[in-house]
């Protein structure tokens, strides 16, 4: 039964997360605001309310050691998003139009994914002098806060009309209420989760990587398919490179709140993570690289590479599955 109301709540998680793309969808054709932003910041915030109630959930559990595996095995999952949208809609990817802050806000991720890493692999004090707070954590404040500045100042536009006749005021509202209908399935995911863990004791890393990491993701998945079908490739890429930063920042977060407790766990999971997350963003980074490079939209060889590094990006995200069934 415990899986049954996990597929329930996720299933909750995946009706409001359609409904917020659509919302964000119409605010970036009825706003000024650039496509980008509102996908990177606004939409990227509420798709990752879950990753952020479930980890704070976690801490008031006494569990923090599911909070690395839910946040960075959500980035890894977002990551295989975009290369599985990009594998099966490469020339629609192609030919749409995307902002240059994106490849920006990527090479944050990178320096976040470098800074925790660090912590994990050094072995090192990394807390600053008489407090808890790791000194990884003000550094991804720093790079989440660049990253906003970056998304702010991007000046790409909506490929599509408005053709939707709700106001800017109404769309708001509807908005907010599905971001409360994540808060609250985020909840019941978190508490599902750790009863999952404790009952067929699977170490809270990559219980957090498959249970939370996935069903906390369930929403970029969900609106970045919804906004690809919708043509807006802008804000789909928007959602799932600014989710990943927002997930960073769940770390900074989870660390204050958890006082003594180590929320950066290390373990051959948390490892993993660490590396199949930076090489996925590496990945990602090349195929935005190689879409802005390349002026011919038709070209088979160009469309070839970027369907290979999407399916290269995914193949990252099934073989830390796989790496981390053979440790366990």
């Amino acid at each position: 039964m415990i899986f049954v109301w996990y597929l329930m709540a996720a299933a909750v998680l995946v009706l409001f997360s359609i409904k917020c793309a659509d919302y964000v969808d119409m605010l970036d054709k009825k706003t000024n605001m650039s496509g980008a932003f509102i996908g990177g910041v606004i939409l990227a915030a509420v798709t990752s309310l879950p990753e952020m109630i479930t980890s704070i959930s976690a801490v008031a559990l006494g569990n923090p050691g599911l909070i690395i595996g839910n946040v960075l095995g959500s980035d890894l999952f977002n990551l295989c998003i975009f290369g599985l949208l990009t594998l099966v809609a490469v020339k629609a990817f192609r030919g749409a139009t995307v902002g240059t802050s994106h490849l920006k806000v990527l090479i944050c991720t990178v320096l976040a994914y470098l800074a925790t890493g660090f912590v994990l692999f050094s072995g090192l004090e990394t807390t600053f002098p008489g407090v808890s707070i790791n000194i990884a954590s003000v550094i991804i404040v720093i790079l989440y806060a660049i990253s906003c500045k970056f998304m702010a100042s991007d000046d790409s536009e909506s490929d599509s009309e408005d053709d939707n006749d709700l106001t800017v005021k109404q769309v708001v509202v509807r908005f907010v209420l599905c971001a409360l209908g994540l808060v609250i399935a985020s909840v019941i995911i978190t508490k599902i989760t750790d009863v999952i863990d404790s009952q067929y004791n699977l170490g809270a890393s990559l219980a957090g990587a498959l249970f939370l990491g996935v069903a906390t993701s369930i929403p970029e998945l969900t609106s970045s398919i919804a906004l690809v079908r919708k043509g807006n490739f802008n804000a789909m890429i928007g959602n799932v490179v600014g989710s990943n930063m927002f997930n960073f920042i769940i770390f900074s977060v989870s660390d204050i709140l958890a006082f003594r407790s180590n929320v950066y766990e290390v373990s051959a999971d948390s490892k993993l993570l660490i590396i199949f997350g930076l090489v996925s963003a590496l990945l990602t980074m090349a195929s935005l690289i190689l879409k802005g490079k390349s002026e011919d939209r038709k070209s088979i060889a160009v469309n070839g590479v970027i369907m290979v590094l999407g399916f290269l990006i995914c193949a990252s995200y099934v073989t830390f599955i796989i790496c981390s069934m053979a440790n366990g």
